[in-house]
């Protein structure tokens, strides 16, 4: 139903809003069981999305680490790799 919610901490440039909405809208599916909720229940649906991506953003500013920042076109091409090891090249 959901494709994986994304790692979003120690990058450079750091997560966008985009991000973090992405993310939170792949939370409130995988919680929900819902891929599109219907019209009842879309209220709901977007209150969670904002209120997951809110104490998304407030985590992700919050968190401190000592490693370098990760390169999104070093981790992708690390994804990609793993995914041609499990899954066979394409």
């Amino acid at each position: 139903m959901c494709r994986n919610i994304r790692v979003l901490h120690n990058f450079e440039p750091p997560a966008t809003d985009d991000e973090v909405q992405a993310a939170a809208v792949q939370y409130v599916r995988k919680v929900s069981g819902a891929t599109r909720p219907s019209s009842a229940n879309q209220e709901a649906f977007d209150a969670a999305v904002e209120a997951v991506a809110e104490a998304t953003r407030v985590l992700l500013d919050a968190l401190v680490t000592k490693a370098p920042p990760r390169d999104r076109e070093v981790e992708a091409a690390k994804a990609k790799e793993r995914a041609a090891v499990r899954y066979g090249p394409r």
